[in-house]
């Protein structure tokens, strides 16, 4: 049964929203941790459009559990990890005009850029993880560039409008993460993951956590964060269930 990180973004874009200091994603990283979260996730982005250098800095001496840092394979974004050691890095792809990210990281296409990164976050005492689409050209990719894990994004399946094709995606994440388990690899899964979706992701038994964060914030605004954080948790380590059961 995985673990659960919570990503805290968007309680940082419900404050962005008026520019003002409240809510604190401080306040939050707590909160999930007292709920059970084994790990907070957050991602500094170039624009700095919801979580600050702040906000990184005062979870990296707040945090109790783990604290993974997403990232673009950038200069700047490595230099501030290294800086700030958080527990995990994890790269991932980073457009401007995107609302959050959107596929998973070509390492195979950008070898060179991704492998400089990854060297110089172990070398700081870093783990390194990839946000990669479920592709086994990405997966050996990311063993070959020198990744501790993978994260495998999970944004097709969530998005699929058929059963048939639901189904197809899942299969997809299912093989990946076999394929990256064989190769030596940790593996995790995110993106899109909501209360009602979860489950079949959370069955796969390679993976050893999923990191989720829209929908644990929007419940969170009708029920608090901790009862919303509780909620998934249940949920994601819930007995898989024999072919048929109900």
């Amino acid at each position: 049964m995985p673990t659960l990180g919570v990503n805290i973004d968007h309680v940082a874009t419900l404050r962005e929203a008026r520019l003002v200091t409240y809510p604190d994603p401080v306040t939050a990283a707590a909160l999930a941790e007292l709920a059970g979260a084994a790990c907070i996730v957050v991602h500094l982005r170039e624009d700095r459009r919801h979580i600050k250098d702040r906000d990184l800095a005062i979870l990296r001496e707040t945090v109790q559990t783990a604290l993974n840092m997403e990232m673009a394979a950038t200069e700047e974004m490595v230099a501030i990890a290294c800086r700030i050691k958080p527990d995990c890095a994890t790269l991932v792809p980073e457009k401007r005009e995107e609302l959050t990210t959107e596929g998973g990281l070509d390492v195979r296409g950008n070898c060179a850029r991704v492998e400089a990164a990854v060297k110089a976050l172990i070398g700081a005492g870093i783990k390194v993880s990839l946000f990669i689409d479920p592709d086994r050209e990405q997966i050996q990719a990311s063993r070959d560039v020198g990744g501790d894990a993978v994260e495998i994004h999970t944004g097709l399946y969530c998005d699929a409008r058929s059963a048939e094709a639901q189904e197809a995606e899942l299969a997809k994440v299912q093989a990946a993460a076999k394929e990256a388990h064989t190769l030596g690899l940790e593996v995790k899964a995110g993106h899109g993951l909501h209360y009602g979706n979860v489950l079949p992701i959370a069955a796969i038994p390679q993976i050893k956590e999923l990191s989720i964060g829209h929908s644990i914030v929007a419940r969170a605004v009708l029920v608090g964060m901790v009862q919303a954080v509780r909620d998934m948790i249940f949920l994601i380590q819930q007995p898989p269930r024999a072919p048929g059961q109900r």
